[in-house]
């Protein structure tokens, strides 16, 4: 694996889980070069967004589990009913508050956004322009960022 360019800067960085979304502006631009020039740096912060990314679809996932199962017990009704709608209830419950910490405190939620961002532009792009001039002008601008 590649080492990085600037040891200094990698440290904070890291020590930042590679997140530059809640600093000042001013100080955005030297984090910004410093992931233009680092392929180390770059590559760490792709997977710490992946695993981010990756918790947030596996307590989904682990949510809508525990919901099936509720709607499962609720609709064969077998033995001890109540308690077992009670465990199911808790596992979502749980799942959906480990969503939701992971979702405040990581920025993953605005690289899933960023992402959906590039692939409207890149649909808005090949659109025909006489479909691109129907689309509403707040729309256009949200999509193109100009």
């Amino acid at each position: 694996m590649s080492q990085c360019v600037d040891p200094i800067v990698g440290k904070i960085l890291a020590g930042w889980r590679y997140d530059i979304s809640g600093i000042a502006p001013e100080m955005c631009g030297d984090y910004d070069d410093h992931f233009a020039a680092c392929e180390h740096c770059r590559s760490r912060q792709r997977l710490h967004r992946g695993i981010d990314i990756g918790l947030i679809a596996l307590a989904s996932l682990s949510a809508a589990i525990f919901l099936l199962a509720f709607g499962m017990i609720h609709y064969f009704e077998p033995r001890h009913t109540i308690l077992l709608e009670l465990v199911a209830l808790a596992g979502f419950a749980l799942s959906a508050l480990i969503w939701l910490i992971v979702a405040v405190a990581t920025p993953a939620p605005m690289v899933v956004v960023d992402a959906a961002r590039i692939g409207a532009r890149r649909v808005h792009d090949k659109l025909p322009e006489e479909i691109r001039q129907r689309l509403p002008e707040e729309l256009r601008l949200r999509i193109t960022g100009s």
